[in-house]
């Protein structure tokens, strides 16, 4: 399936509903005559938040920021004055410790971020954005406005609450499997 994501143009069904060529007949194959409207639709949410991803890192020009990366900035741009915990961040971004880790490492070597001793905590640390981070941020935001105005062009609010809330849907789904298999009952209480 190494062609899913690098077809070259959309068709559409009969009813207008777009498509990708390319992906339709690697997902079929690998069907094997299964149904592949699910399959299709996880391609076009991973091709969707690539292209996302890829216009958004325009913006970042020479900082080369990985979406990673930025989604960090982002939230210690608009955190509170006292930063937060490795921990607080890895939550958050529903990711590992050891990788908020790894991303507040590349932005403290950009000088965009930094680690203070926690005030209450002796033994930890909280991340903090610095100057150069929030005159970084600045930087971005009108480019990133123009980029996402121009990839959600002729979307009208309704479908982009819609796309919004189908994503999210999708994310719920993951967790809740997640949870299940990690042996952890949604419908019971952990112990």
């Amino acid at each position: 399936m190494k062609h899913v994501h690098n077809s070259r143009g959309l068709a559409a069904d009969p009813d207008g509903s777009l498509y990708d060529p390319g992906v339709r007949a690697s997902v079929q194959a690998f069907a094997e005559g299964g149904a592949t409207l699910a399959l299709e639709a996880a391609a076009a949410v991973r091709s969707a938040a690539q292209a996302v991803d890829r216009l958004r890192s325009y913006g970042s020009g020479e900082g080369g920021l990985s979406a990673g990366a930025l989604d960090l900035l982002v939230r210690l741009g608009t955190g509170p004055d006292e930063g937060f915990s490795i921990g607080e961040l890895a939550r958050a971004a529903g990711v590992s410790s050891r990788n908020i880790t790894g991303l507040v490492d590349t932005l403290e070597r950009d000088s965009l971020a930094r680690r203070v001793q926690d005030q209450q905590d002796r033994r930890s640390v909280r991340v903090l954005i610095t100057p150069a981070g929030q005159e970084w941020l600045e930087a971005f935001r009108e480019p990133t406005r123009r980029a996402m105005s121009a990839i959600f062009q002729g979307f009208d609010e309704d479908e982009l609450a819609r796309l919004r809330h189908l994503c999210l849907r999708l994310v719920e789904n993951q967790g809740r499997i997640e949870q299940y298999l990690n042996g952890v009952r949604p419908d019971r209480p952990a112990s």
